[in-house]
C-alpha cells in the first residue's frame, strides 16, 4: 500500500503561506506520480470486490489530484510551479464549480472570487499522462479574502482525487454513480464546464476510505447535465430537508420531482420529430430553420428546443442550436442510439404509467389494465411496435460489454474437443449472442426466439463474424433446446412472477446437461436500500409487466426451487449483474 508522500519544503525566500502551497503542490505532484489506478481505486472503496474492482478499472482511470492555493497574483502562482518542477506555462481557465462552492461555503458575492484552473501535466509510473489540477484563489496581501484562504488551507475542502470516465455514456455514467454509492460514496455535489465541455461529479468518499483525500471526482468529457441534475438531486437529499446551506428546498425539489413527466415527454418530442437528425452536433442551426426542416411551428419548437437546452440534450450558442453528447444519443443514425428507448418511454410504457395507483391497488399491470393484454401479446400484434421494442432492448446494449469475458464463457471458448455451445434463450435480435461469439470464435451458438423475431435476428447476426457459427431455433421457453454447454437468460426473469420464473428455470434444467452453465443477466436490487437503477426499474416492471427486480438471495430461492445452485453473482454496467447457476 502507497504512503501519503511527505511535503517537500522549497528552500527559497517566501512568506509563510507561499511557503505552505509549495509544500502542498510539491506533495500533490509526488502522489499523482506513484499512483496505481487499480490499487487507488481499492484504497479510496475498501469495500470493491475483485469482479467490480477490474469492471471499475476497465471504465475508470486516475487522472488527477487537485489542491486549491493562494497566489497573491499570477506570476507568485508561475513561480510556485516551478518550484515544485511542474511546467509553469499550463495555460488557466476560470474554475466555474470551485468559484461556486467557495461562494456559496463562505456567503460571499462570486464577483469577488477569481478562481483560476490549471492542469500542469505529470507522469505516472508507466509514463501515464496525468495532471496536478490546481486551483487558484487570487488573495492579493491584505485582502478581505484572507480568512477564506486560511479556513481552506486548513480543511482542504477543495482537495481531491479525480478518474476519468473512458466511455462517457450516460448509461455508464448512471452504473458508476451506482457503483459509487453502493460502496458508501456520498454525492457531493458537482457542475458543468462550458469553457472545456466537461461535467464532474463529485462524491466524499466512505467513512473507511484509506487515503488522506475526503472527496473523489468522476470526470466525463461532454455535456451530461441530465446525469448530473441526478447526483445534485441525491446530494440535496443527502443535505436533508433545509439544504447543505440551511435554506429551504422541499418545494423546489418536489416541483422538480413532479415535472418529471415534462422531461420524458420533451425528449420523446425531440426524438418523434427527428430534431437531432436536422441538427449538426458542431455548427449551430436556427430555428426558423429547422423548423422548415421538420415542418415545425416555429414559436413552439423555440419553447421545445429551450428546454431541451436546459436538459442539456442542446446547446444555444450565439450561431443557434447544437447538439450535446446526450442528444447524439436520440439520433437514429448515432452509434448506440437511444432513440427507441427514448419512444417506448414516452409512449407506451408512460401512457401505461398514468395507472401505476391502479397497480398498487389491484396488482394489475397498469399496461394490462390500459391494453386489456400483456405487452408481449399486445406488441405481437403491432409489427412496428414489436421492432420499436426490440431495438429498444439493443439500445442497452452497453450493459453486455464485459459478458463476454465472463469466466465460464472463457472456459468453455478454450475448453479442448468439441465445440462449445452457448444458448441464448430469448435473446430477442441476437445482440447478446453476437458479441459473445465475435469475442470468441472457437463457440458456436443457438438462439431460441419467438419466429417473428428471428427474421430479425438472422439478418442482424449475418452481418456479423459470428454470423456463420449461429443456428435459430423458433419456439418458447418450453422449447429449450438440450445438449448446450453454456444457457443465457437475460433480462427475461424480471418481466415474469415468481411462478413463471420457477416454469423458466425448470425448462432451462431439463434442457442442460451436468456439466452445463446457465448464466443470468438481471438488476440486483440492494439489500440495504441504497439508491439503485434496480429500484426505478422494479417500479418500471411491475406497473407495466407484472414482474420485477429481486435481490440475488431472492434468485438463489428460485433456482434451488427448480434444482439448480447459484454459485455466485459479479456486475456489469448500469447496475446490472451476472448470476452464474449449476445443477445441483
Amino acid at each position: 500500500m502507497h504512503s501519503e508522500p511527505p511535503f517537500t519544503m522549497p528552500t527559497t525566500t517566501m512568506t509563510a503561506a507561499a511557503v505552505d502551497d509549495v509544500g502542498r503542490l510539491s506533495a500533490t505532484a509526488a502522489f499523482v506520480r506513484e499512483q496505481d489506478t487499480c490499487d487507488l481505486l481499492s484504497r479510496v472503496l475498501p469495500g470493491l470486490g475483485g469482479p467490480e474492482l477490474r469492471a471499475l478499472t476497465d471504465q475508470c482511470r486516475f487522472a488527477h489530484a487537485a489542491v486549491l492555493v493562494f497566489p497573491p497574483d499570477e506570476d507568485t502562482l508561475r513561480r510556485e510551479l516551478a518550484a515544485c518542477a511542474l511546467p509553469a506555462d499550463a495555460p488557466a481557465q476560470p474554475s466555474v464549480v470551485v468559484r461556486e462552492r467557495l461562494a456559496m461555503r463562505h456567503r460571499r458575492d462570486i464577483a469577488d472570487l477569481d478562481v483560476r484552473i490549471l492542469r500542469p501535466e505529470v507522469r505516472g509510473p508507466a509514463g501515464e499522462h496525468r495532471a496536478v489540477e490546481v486551483f487558484a484563489l487570487t488573495v492579493p496581501p491584505g485582502s478581505a479574502l484572507s480568512p477564506i484562504a486560511a479556513d481552506e488551507r486548513r480543511r482542504e475542502h477543495e482537495a481531491h482525487l479525480a478518474f476519468d470516465v473512458v466511455r462517457p455514456d450516460p448509461l455508464v455514467l448512471r452504473g458508476l454513480l451506482a457503483s459509487f454509492a453502493r460502496q458508501g460514496a456520498a454525492a457531493d455535489g458537482g457542475g458543468y464546464n462550458l469553457h472545456e465541455d466537461g461535467t464532474v461529479f463529485y462524491f466524499t468518499a466512505p467513512a473507511d476510505t484509506k487515503t488522506a483525500y475526503r472527496r473523489v471526482e468522476l470526470y466525463a468529457s461532454g455535456d451530461h447535465r441530465d446525469v448530473l441534475a441526478e447526483h445534485l438531486g441525491a446530494h440535496a437529499a443527502a443535505a436533508g430537508p433545509a439544504g447543505e446551506y440551511g435554506e429551504p428546498q422541499p418545494a423546489e425539489t418536489l416541483l422538480r420531482l413532479l415535472t418529471g413527466a415534462w422531461t420524458t415527454q420533451a425528449l420523446a418530442a425531440c426524438a418523434q420529430l427527428r430534431l437531432p437528425e436536422a441538427m449538426d452536433r458542431h455548427t449551430g442551426t436556427g430555428t426558423a430553420e429547422l423548423a422548415r426542416t421538420i415542418g415545425a411551428h416555429p414559436e413552439s419548437l423555440a419553447t421545445l428546443l429551450r428546454y431541451l437546452a436546459m436538459l442539456g440534450v442542446v446547446r444555444d450558442g450565439p450561431d443557434g442550436f447544437r447538439l450535446t453528447g446526450v442528444g447524439v444519443l436520440l439520433d437514429a443514425r448515432a452509434p448506440g442510439s437511444m432513440r427507441p428507448l427514448a419512444l417506448m418511454y414516452g409512449g407506451p410504457f408512460y401512457q401505461s404509467f398514468a395507472h401505476l395507483a391502479h397497480t398498487v391497488r389491484s396488482g394489475q399491470p397498469g399496461f394490462e389494465y390500459l391494453y386489456g393484454e400483456n405487452h408481449f401479446d399486445h406488441f405481437s400484434r403491432d409489427p412496428e411496435l414489436a421492432t420499436l421494442f426490440d431495438q429498444s432492448m439493443v439500445s442497452s446494449a452497453p450493459i453486455f460489454e464485459p459478458l463476454p469475458a465472463h469466466p465460464v464463457l472463457t472456459a468453455a471458448a478454450t475448453a479442448p474437443g468439441r465445440p462449445r455451445t452457448v444458448v441464448d434463450i430469448a435473446g430477442g435480435t441476437g445482440e447478446l449472442l453476437g458479441r459473445i461469439l465475435t469475442a470468441h470464435p472457437t463457440l458456436r451458438g443457438t438462439l431460441l426466439e419467438r419466429p417473428q423475431v428471428l427474421a430479425a435476428a438472422r439478418t442482424r447476426l449475418a452481418a456479423t463474424p459470428a454470423g456463420a457459427r449461429c443456428g435459430f431455433r423458433a419456439g418458447d421457453f418450453a422449447d429449450v433446446p438440450p445438449g448446450g454447454d453454456v444457457y443465457v437468460l437475460s433480462r427475461v426473469l424480471h418481466d415474469w412472477d415468481d411462478d413463471r420464473c420457477r416454469s423458466i428455470l425448470r425448462h432451462c434444467a431439463d434442457a442442460m446437461p451436468g456439466h452445463a452453465d446457465l448464466l443470468i443477466v438481471e438488476r440486483l436490487l440492494p439489500i440495504d436500500g441504497t439508491a439503485s437503477l434496480a429500484t426505478a426499474w422494479d417500479l418500471h416492471m411491475m406497473c407495466n409487466t407484472g414482474g420485477r427486480e429481486r435481490t440475488a438471495e431472492h434468485y438463489a430461492r428460485l433456482l434451488t426451487d427448480c434444482g439448480l445452485a447459484l454459485v455466485g453473482h459479479t456486475p456489469l454496467a448500469l447496475g446490472a449483474h451476472t448470476l452464474h447457476a449449476r445443477r445441483t
